[in-house]
């Protein structure tokens, strides 16, 4: 199954327009697997055919289709363990000394794909219960995608899924085997709250989240929409607040509201904090990449 230069930059253009995310050159290749079950669905001969469905508007659902279809949703439970562990050794402890009083804490997983990622926050707490007793644990995922967020809302992984990222201890102790795979028990899906968000739009509670994860999502977009995509993420956080961004990304040359944690390399602070965050290294960085 081909598709046409002509056609790949139209699917380029609608997700880009609906999403803020690009089709760079290394997605391009995944196009036909990712429309494949779509076209089998719809009854859909070519890609080129889709195309022509797309743009002649008569079925604006199909687009949606579409672009969800070409999302990476690539997720698993403790993806990438080490910044979890991050958070449990520098965050964690320091805000349960500073939110002492309040015994609150809001987290924000922005980009949340079906839910791993927060069902993986809140094995943190539930597996420290007693220290954690008392406090309200309020943990938010977003993505762009309803069908991601419809299925995070579930809870519910197949065996393979939920054997990505937990042991087989993990597996039993927070998940029930139901018809349909294996379910979070009510103590994990408590604290979870999912919804249909864009990145690039106002935050859901600008300044009011602790901790906020936005991990391999500013990759996909453009060099003006990930300056935004930094923007929005500083604006959702509290003035002591933490990010965690993905393993191959950076505030560098991005941002002058966020620096580096000088004691927690891969977790971002807000620059106005200034007692924890190391701006001149920031700075000097910054001013090298735009050299």
């Amino acid at each position: 199954m081909q598709i046409s230069d002509s056609s790949t930059r139209i699917l380029a253009g609608l997700l880009e327009a609906r999403t803020g995310q690009q089709l760079t050159m290394s997605r391009r290749w995944r196009i036909e697997t990712a429309l494949s079950a779509l076209l089998r669905e719809r009854g859909i001969s070519t890609l080129d055919e889709l195309i022509t469905i797309l743009v002649m508007g008569k079925e604006p659902s199909l687009s949606q289709m579409v672009v969800e279809a070409l999302l990476n949703n690539e997720t698993y439970f403790f993806r990438d363990r080490s910044p979890f562990d991050l958070l449990q050794r520098h965050a964690l402890p320091e805000l349960a000394q500073r939110r002492a009083k309040s015994k609150r804490l809001r987290i924000w997983s922005s980009g949340c794909s079906t839910g791993q990622e927060t069902y993986s926050l809140a094995m943190l707490f539930a597996e420290e219960s007693a220290k954690w007793q008392g406090w309200t644990i309020d943990i938010l995922g977003t993505d762009v995608s309803t069908a991601c967020v419809d299925r995070a809302r579930t809870g519910t992984y197949s065996q393979f899924e939920v054997q990505r990222g937990l042991g087989i201890n993990q597996m039993i102790k927070w998940f029930e085997e139901c018809s349909d795979g294996w379910r979070a028990v009510e103590e994990l899906r408590r604290p979870l709250r999912f919804q249909v968000h864009n990145l690039l739009e106002q935050p859901p509670h600008p300044g009011g989240f602790d901790i906020v994860l936005c991990r391999n999502v500013l990759l996909y977009l453009s060099p003006e929409k990930k300056t935004l995509g930094f923007e929005r993420l500083a604006a959702s956080m509290a003035e002591d607040g933490w990010l965690m961004l993905g393993a191959g990304e950076t505030v560098i040359g991005q941002s002058s509201k966020l620096g580096a944690d000088i004691n927690a390399r891969g977790l971002y602070r807000l620059t106005g904090d200034g007692s924890r965050v190391d701006k001149r290294s920031a700075d000097r960085r910054a001013s090298a990449a735009g050299a």
